[in-house]
C-alpha cells in the first residue's frame, strides 16, 4: 500500500467535494466544499487530499497559525475518510502520515486540533496518537486536543503507534 498526502489542485478537485462522510458523522465536520472556501478565505489553510495507492480515500486541511501562543501553533484542523472507505483502518494509517508529514514540515513540538465531545469514535483515534484534552475549547465548543511530539527527525515516537 503506497501512502500519499497530496495537494489539492485543478486535477483533483472535483474528487474531493465528492468525498463526504458518513450521515451520523455530518454533523462533526464540515463538507469539503466549506474547507475548500474557508481555505480560500484564510492561505493559512493547506488542504489536501489522503491516497492509498492512487485512490482519494479521505481529505484533510492544516495550517500554522502564528498568532496563536508565543510560538504559534500547528492545527490538524480537518480529518475525514469518505464513508466508503471508513472501517478498513485507513483512518489510523491517514492519521499517522499527516502527523509525520506536519512534524517534518513545521518542525513542531505539539500539534493540536478540536473534537466535539460527542464523536467518540474520532477520540478514540486520537487517543490513540497520544493526542489529550488541553482543558481549552475552541470558537465552536469543540474541546481541543493536543499531541506532545517527542522526536523530531520526522519519525514518530514508537509509543505513538
Amino acid at each position: 500500500m503506497n501512502i500519499s498526502i497530496r495537494d489539492v489542485t485543478q486535477e483533483n478537485v472535483q474528487d474531493i467535494l465528492k468525498l463526504s462522510v458518513r450521515e451520523l458523522q455530518a454533523s462533526f465536520i464540515e463538507t469539503t466544499e466549506q474547507c475548500l472556501e474557508e481555505a480560500e478565505e484564510c492561505s493559512i489553510y493547506k488542504p489536501v487530499g489522503l491516497y492509498s495507492d492512487d485512490c482519494l480515500i479521505g481529505f484533510a486541511m492544516y495550517g500554522f497559525f502564528p498568532e496563536e501562543m508565543e510560538n504559534g501553533r500547528v492545527w490538524l484542523d480537518r480529518f475525514l475518510i469518505d464513508s466508503r472507505y471508513q472501517g478498513f483502518g485507513y483512518g489510523t494509517i491517514m492519521l499517522e502520515a499527516l502527523i509525520q508529514k506536519l512534524v517534518i514540515e513545521f518542525s513542531c513540538t505539539q500539534i493540536y486540533l478540536s473534537v466535539f465531545e460527542e464523536n467518540r469514535a474520532a477520540i478514540h483515534l486520537y487517543q490513540k496518537f497520544e493526542f489529550r484534552f488541553n482543558g481549552e475549547f475552541d470558537l465552536k465548543n469543540e474541546r481541543i486536543m493536543m499531541k506532545n511530539i517527542t522526536n523530531l527527525n520526522g519519525q514518530l515516537d514508537n509509543s505513538t503507534l
